[in-house]
C-alpha cells in the first residue's frame, strides 16, 4: 500500500462565505483555518496549501466571552526600543473588526511562508455584502463539513499516445489496400534489388583493397632483394680489386 500525496492537480480551489454574526471569535477563526488549511478534505498534507477561499462576513458583529472585550489586549511592536502598544479588544473590535478577525486567524496558521500563503486566501469583510460574487461562493454552516465529489477530472489522453498519425496512401494504394482486404488475399512483396547491389559494391571494394594491400606489401620485398644484390655486388667489386692491387705488389 502506498501513501498518498496530493499534486498540483488534484487540487481545486473553492470558495465558502462563512457568517461571523453572533459568533465568537475564536471559533470563527478556528473554522476559517480549517479551511485555509484544507483540513476539511480526505486529500489534506501538512506540507502543502491544499485549502479554499474563505469570505467571512459580518465581522463587526462578533463577540467574545468572559469579558474578554476589556481583559484582552493586542499588543504591536514597531521593532524600537520602547515602540510597544497595546489595544483592548473592545477598542479594536469598534474601529478595526477585520483586523482583529484576520489577526485572531493568522495565529493559528503556521508561522512560515505555507501560512503567509495560506492567509491570502482569507477575505474579511466587517458588514454582510462582500464583491467576491463573480467566483459563485457557497454559504459555510459551522461545525459542518462539506461532502466529498472525489478528484477533478483530468482530461483523457489521446488514443495514439499524443504521437502524430502517418498520412494515409493516396490513390492507387488505397484501391490495391481495399481489394486485397474485401477479397482476403495478400500480396508477396518483391525483394528490393537495393540491398543486393549494395553488397556487391561492397564486396568489390573489399576486393579492391585486399589486392593493393598485397601489391604493397610485395614492393618492399623487391626494394630489399635489389639493395641486397646490389651490396653483395659492390663487395665483390671490391674484393676482386683488392686481389688485383694484393697481386701487382707481390709482382
Amino acid at each position: 500500500m502506498k501513501t498518498y500525496s496530493p499534486k498540483p492537480d488534484h487540487i481545486e480551489r473553492r470558495w465558502y462565505v462563512l457568517d461571523a454574526d453572533e459568533q465568537v471569535l475564536g471559533r470563527v477563526a478556528s473554522e476559517a483555518a480549517v479551511i485555509l488549511r484544507g483540513k476539511h478534505k480526505p486529500i489534506y498534507a501538512p506540507h502543502m496549501d491544499v485549502g479554499d477561499h474563505v469570505i467571512v462576513v459580518n465581522a463587526a458583529k462578533v463577540v467574545l466571552t468572559g469579558g474578554k472585550e476589556s481583559k484582552k489586549i493586542a499588543w504591536r511592536h514597531s521593532g524600537h526600543p520602547g515602540g510597544i502598544t497595546g489595544t483592548l479588544y473592545e477598542d479594536l473590535l469598534a474601529t478595526k473588526p477585520a483586523f482583529a478577525v484576520e489577526k485572531a486567524v493568522r495565529g493559528m496558521l503556521p508561522k512560515n511562508r505555507l501560512g503567509r500563503a495560506m492567509i491570502k486566501k482569507l477575505h474579511v469583510v466587517a458588514g454582510p455584502e462582500h464583491h467576491h460574487q463573480a467566483q459563485k461562493p457557497v454559504g459555510w454552516t459551522m461545525g459542518t463539513r462539506p461532502a466529498w465529489e472525489g478528484l477533478p477530472e483530468r482530461p483523457a489522453p489521446a488514443a495514439n499516445g499524443g504521437r502524430e498519425t502517418k498520412a494515409k496512401p493516396s490513390g492507387d494504394a488505397e484501391t490495391e489496400t481495399s481489394t486485397a482486404a474485401s477479397t482476403g488475399t495478400t500480396t508477396a512483396r518483391k525483394p528490393s534489388t537495393r540491398k543486393a547491389t549494395g553488397s556487391k559494391t561492397t564486396a568489390s571494394k573489399t576486393t579492391a583493397k585486399t589486392a593493393a594491400r598485397k601489391t604493397t606489401a610485395k614492393k618492399p620485398a623487391t626494394a630489399k632483394k635489389t639493395t641486397t644484390a646490389r651490396k653483395t655486388t659492390a663487395a665483390k667489386k671490391t674484393s676482386t680489386k683488392k686481389s688485383s692491387t694484393s697481386s701487382e705488389k707481390e709482382t
